[in-house]
């Protein structure tokens, strides 16, 4: 179970994380050869969803939160 320091924007848990935790906001392109993953920032959690916010429909569907020990798809993350 998670912390009140777990929660981000929309309520939804992430395993150990916090709106200040550095992760890694990539997009996984499923369409080229391969699946090839591009960072699209590395820093705070808060400040990777704006920017994941800010993508078009098509970009967020393959955008993916990288932290230490989680992943999470960007839809899945806002949906929670």
């Amino acid at each position: 179970m998670g912390s009140a320091g777990d929660r981000v924007p929309g309520g939804k848990l992430m395993r150990s994380t916090y709106q200040d935790a550095t992760v890694r906001l990539y997009h996984l392109d499923a369409e080229r050869e391969g699946g090839a993953a591009e960072t699209l920032f590395y820093g705070p959690l808060a400040e990777a969803l704006d920017i994941a916010a800010a993508q078009p429909e098509a970009v967020q569907n393959g955008l993916y939160l990288a932290t230490d020990n989680d992943v999470v798809a960007y839809l899945d993350l806002r949906a929670g």
